[in-house]
């Protein structure tokens, strides 16, 4: 087991810029076809302290597509708020930006971390850690081009011999990031085997950087974000695949940092009340058929758990209606009731 090398928090808190985040802000990771206005419109009002637009590209947003334009959709409930960007092409980076920084977010951010083929093999996400020169050059041309604080979200290295997060961080420091989030895997591993937290730590306690630094991996407990601030000494953690279907996972993560015991798992009517207003949020934000049709991936996370879900789970996946589809939500409450006070 490596040393605990946190230290102890100074009271200051920890900012990006100007934005006050707490003394161990808990972040929401940007996540392509999840981290919608919906969705994160439920983990705000659980707990997460920063969250991020899904990733946008830069080609779409300089060439107006819909798709793009779609996603800078940011509300005043949400705050404070970033906008991720990707992309290949430093002048096009630039310009998305600038475009970015109309729709007046908290702050601007950069993926250098998505190991997507679609988006790695043509030169953007984890392919910058291959050319971090360029990648330099990138994070200056954003910098440059908006008054916002910029941040970078990236991962240890693009493969095992490869693992440059610590120069990374130095250089990126260097020219103006004003905070870092940091995956603990390559792009070679994906999504596979566990996050590695030790070079993470290794950036956070290395004297020379003085921004805020984020972890993020596997942090799928209460009990995982304790140990991850402990032993690692991180100013915050950032939580993804964790948080889909399980938005109370802030809360029961800053419960347990406070208090060092568990809060109870929400409810039957808390599940339901989480689903119906993300349902209602998605059909807003939308239509009615395009938020029917997004839904359906998330109930099954929502109600993860539940005894003889399935035929359930498929007349809500099968069901166009918004009627029916509350009217079948409202029937899980009445059968857990029963089962209850049976």
């Amino acid at each position: 087991m490596a040393n605990v090398i946190f230290a102890p928090f100074d009271g200051m808190g920890v900012k990006i810029g100007d934005i006050h985040l707490g003394d161990f802000p808990l972040l929401l990771a940007p996540m392509e076809d999840v981290s919608d206005p919906p969705f994160r419109a439920v983990c705000k009002a659980n707990g997460a302290d920063l969250m991020y637009t899904e990733f946008i590209s830069s080609e779409g947003l300089i060439r107006d597509a819909a798709k793009s334009m779609k996603k800078l959709d940011i509300f005043e409930y949400e705050r404070p708020i970033g906008i991720q960007l990707f992309g290949s092409d430093i002048e096009s980076m630039r310009e998305a930006a600038e475009i970015a920084t109309r729709v007046n977010p908290d702050l601007i951010d950069i993926n250098y971390g998505c190991p997507v083929k679609a988006v790695a093999c043509k030169g953007a996400g984890a392919a910058l850690l291959q050319d971090v020169p360029k990648m330099v050059a990138m994070t200056k041309a954003v910098i440059d081009s908006t008054s916002l604080p910029v941040t970078v979200k990236t991962r240890l290295g693009w493969d095992q011999n490869t693992r440059n997060i610590e120069e990374v961080a130095e250089r990126l420091q260097e020219i103006g990031i004003s905070a870092l989030s940091i995956h603990g895997r390559t792009r070679v591993q994906l999504y596979k085997g566990d996050a590695d937290w030790t070079l993470i730590g290794k950036v956070k306690n290395n004297p020379r950087i003085q921004i805020p630094i984020f972890g993020n991996g596997d942090v799928d407990s209460a009990e995982k974000a304790l140990e991850m601030r402990n032993r690692y000494g991180v100013d915050g953690i950032m939580i993804g695949r964790a948080s889909i279907g399980n938005p109370w996972i802030f809360r029961e993560i800053k419960h347990y940092l406070n208090h060092k015991t568990h809060l109870e798992g929400p409810t039957v009517s808390e599940r339901l009340k989480a689903c119906k207003q993300h349902l209602l949020e998605s059909i807003k934000w939308k239509n009615e058929r395009q938020g029917i049709l997004e839904m359906r991936r998330h109930y099954a996370n929502y109600f993860k758990g539940f005894p003889h879900f399935k035929e359930t789970r498929m007349k809500l996946v099968l069901s166009e209606d918004i009627h029916e589809i509350l009217s079948i939500l409202a029937s899980i409450e009445h059968e857990h009731f029963e089962l209850e006070t049976a």
